[in-house]
């Protein structure tokens, strides 16, 4: 193999694999190839390439960027999310030869970094498979990290020409989508499921693709769930400026005196609302997560927005001490609550205890109980404004 950078335009020579099976049967005696899919060798991570039998294979940069971290960023906070894709296909991470390892990985770009990056020193092949922009947990659910795409991107890529050994390191989390027997029936390739984090990769490397329990144990720590408030935040945000706008304006109609007085007393007093809602069911639900009271995420979206609807009602209650404002303050401790508890189920697929199954079953109930919940207290804040 031969690697070309792109920037210097040198080469050097490293050893060539010896396997040339056809790209179809992957050595199974089948003479049919199917098209060689490669990458672009122009993408913002590639560095070079990498001049193999199958011809060149973009190396990509083992460092992260500036670029790398801001696009991050960008994701975490819901910015341009489903265009994080980085173009599936075989990848060279440094310098591989026919014997290095081949490590899946989806095609959402910040799985794909984390993988390039948790490998400081080492050489390997990266086997990206398309999985539309989703991470490996939630595409193997979709089973577009699944065994069809697995067996098809082993044959696109011709991995058998490139690599003597047949073994596909898959991450754990990628085993609801593969069916290991099935990949080596229709590739004659050997599914090896990886640790779950990618920093645990040298290690499980050296040890000749042998996982501690460690290795095995998806914890769900503080860090953890405070990296999914962003995207969270960024979705809700779309659509609560407009909500929050239209609520502040809408809030003083029906009140006596003048409008724009009302409208800026209990328009303050309904944004104020609506933003302890979000802050309950996307922010402290996530992150006070063990600690709510009840299993499903619904109820404890539920109580988190019960105590800070408490201490919003508790803020307004001498400005509002009245019969009329006892009623909004009361439509609030059941409108907010519902809403906090909606957005909490947002969480279930990020979190390591829910199934699909799990999800469904919650929502039948769940979503019923905030709409009746949330139109009571809908019904209260509209009765305040005929109540003198």
């Amino acid at each position: 193999m031969q690697i070309k950078d792109l920037r210097k335009d040198s080469a050097r020579e490293i050893p060539m694999a010896q396997d040339t099976a056809c790209a179809c049967g992957q050595g199974s005696g089948q003479d049919n190839k199917v098209e060689h899919l490669r990458p672009s060798l122009d993408q913002p991570f590639v560095s070079s390439e990498l001049q193999t039998p199958i011809g060149p294979v973009p190396v990509v940069l083992p460092e992260l960027t500036r670029a790398d971290r801001l696009g991050s960023i960008k994701t975490r906070l819901g910015i341009g999310r489903m265009r994080y894709v980085v173009e599936p296909g075989l990848y060279a991470l440094r310098n591989p030869d026919n014997h290095s390892p081949v490590l899946v990985s989806a095609n959402y770009k910040l799985s794909f970094d984390h993988l390039r990056s948790a490998l400081p020193g080492r050489s390997a092949w990266v086997l990206v498979l398309d999985t539309k922009g989703i991470n490996v947990w939630c595409a193997a659910g979709k089973r577009t990290f699944g065994t069809q795409e697995l067996t098809d991107r082993v044959a696109s890529s011709r991995l058998a020409e490139v690599v003597e050994h047949r073994t596909l390191i898959v991450p754990q989390l990628g085993a609801p989508g593969v069916a290991a027997h099935l990949v080596r029936r229709q590739s004659s390739f050997r599914v090896i499921f990886g640790p779950i984090k990618a920093v645990d990769l040298p290690a499980f490397l050296d040890a000749g693709n042998k996982a501690t329990v460690a290795m095995r144990r998806k914890l769900f720590t503080v860090k953890e769930r405070a990296v999914l408030i962003g995207v969270e935040l960024g979705a809700v945000l779309k659509y609560g400026i407009l909500i929050g706008l239209a609520l502040f304006f809408l809030a003083g109609l029906g009140y006596p005196g003048e409008l724009w007085d009302n409208t800026v007393f209990h328009g303050s007093l309904a944004l104020t609302g609506l933003i302890t809602a979000i802050l309950a069911g996307a922010v402290a639900t996530p992150l006070l997560l063990p600690w709510l009271p009840g299993r499903a995420f619904a109820l404890k979206g539920f109580f988190a927005g019960l105590a800070l609807g408490a201490l919003h009602g508790t803020f307004w209650w001498s400005a509002n001490a009245t019969l009329s404002g006892n009623l909004e303050l009361g439509g609030w401790m059941l409108l907010g609550p519902a809403f906090a508890a909606f957005l909490a189920m947002n969480f279930t697929g990020s979190s390591t205890y829910t199934s699909l199954s799990g999800v469904k079953k919650e929502m039948r109930f769940a979503v019923p109980l905030e709409i009746v919940v949330g139109l009571g207290g809908l019904a209260l804040i509209v009765t305040a404004r005929f109540v003198a």
